[in-house]
């Protein structure tokens, strides 16, 4: 992948890459396109006697207005998905800063917590608190996240790693596995300058218009490298590789690579029926997985968030891996005739 052209659509550049690729799929099945609001990426989409309204590429008429209040509310969609038996990290929620601290004794010996908003998305405030940490670290990890939800979530950490399952129409259409923000040393540059050198990659822009983002040096990054003993000026050895956020969101630099085919298919009826469980025909599952390989038990995996609004893009141009072509599922979800 060499240029933008490889991935835009000539006239609609300025749409988020998603949008771009429904279109693209759209006008290869002979439908008209018609971009109602630029800003909020809402077009119409007509078929053959049938007209489709959808924004964001997978906001669209199949899934209900409750679907996503409950995907947005972490506490609730917990709730569901406990229910109908799916492994969800066990956790407890909190209306002030106060509560966090009347009930420190029962973190305080925990291995590890997660704390985060009860109904943000993209990593905002979330904060994963590793063994030791102590109560000030709780209670700034809670004061950053009351920030920005008068509710606040603490659960365990769930052991593996994070990937995300595109489930459209009850099936799972592609896998992906995001790695945080990060370079690789050379024994020679700096921090900074291999930041430069990776974002000259075509591939890395802004505001989801291409199909990575582009590393920042933002307080974030500097505190993280704080953290490891580093700065922007520091020079990693050669191989050495060096993260930039705790975070792995493709929103915030981070890495995609595809593991479509190397996930087993256990894992992928488990986010089928996750989606299925709060009512969604588009969902984002994101899901710690301890082995990729090996069959779920009910003790090596966890779900710890499901997303009403995926990204398309990061499926089809991942950082390593093939382009699954998921726009292709939202077309025939919508169930336009072709012309």
């Amino acid at each position: 992948m060499e240029s933008p052209h490889e991935w835009s659509v000539p006239g609609y550049e300025d749409l988020e890459l998603s949008t771009q690729m429904l279109i693209r799929e759209a006008m290869s099945r002979g439908h008209t396109i018609e971009v109602l609001d630029r800003n909020a990426n809402f077009i119409r989409i007509t078929g053959k006697g049938k007209v489709e309204y959808v924004r964001q590429a997978t906001r669209t008429s199949q899934d209900s207005y409750i679907a996503p209040l409950i995907m947005e509310n972490k506490k609730v969609t917990k709730l569901i998905l406990h229910e109908a038996g799916i492994r969800v990290p066990k956790g407890r929620d909190y209306k002030s800063l106060a509560d966090m601290e009347a009930d420190w004794g029962h973190w305080q010996d925990a291995r590890s917590v997660v704390v985060k908003p009860n109904s943000t998305n993209f990593g905002i405030a979330v904060a994963i608190l590793a063994e030791p940490f102590a109560k000030e670290d709780f209670l700034r990890a809670g004061e950053a996240a009351f920030a920005e939800d008068d509710c606040v979530i603490a659960e365990e950490y769930v052991s593996g790693k994070e990937y995300r399952f595109l489930v459209i129409d009850g099936i799972t259409r592609a896998v992906l596995h995001r790695v945080s923000a990060n370079v690789t040393g050379d024994g020679e540059s700096t921090i900074e300058r291999l930041m430069e050198i990776k974002n000259e990659d075509p591939r890395r822009g802004e505001g989801y218009r291409s199909p990575l983002e582009r590393l920042r040096k933002d307080g974030e990054e500097e505190r993280f490298l704080r953290a490891q003993g580093l700065d922007f000026s520091s020079v990693p050895e050669r191989g050495r590789t060096v993260f930039l956020r705790k975070n792995s969101n493709i929103s915030t630099g981070g890495d995609s690579i595809d593991f479509t085919d190397a996930m087993h298919p256990g894992y992928k009826d488990i986010a089928a029926a996750a989606a299925a469980a709060v009512g969604a025909k588009i969902c984002g599952v994101d899901m710690m997985v301890s082995d990729v390989g090996a069959p779920p038990t009910g003790t090596n995996y966890g779900i710890i968030e499901l997303n009403f609004n995926p990204a398309l893009h990061i499926h089809d141009f991942p950082h390593e891996g093939k382009n699954r072509a998921v726009e292709k599922y939202v077309l025939d979800l919508l169930d336009l005739l072709d012309l």
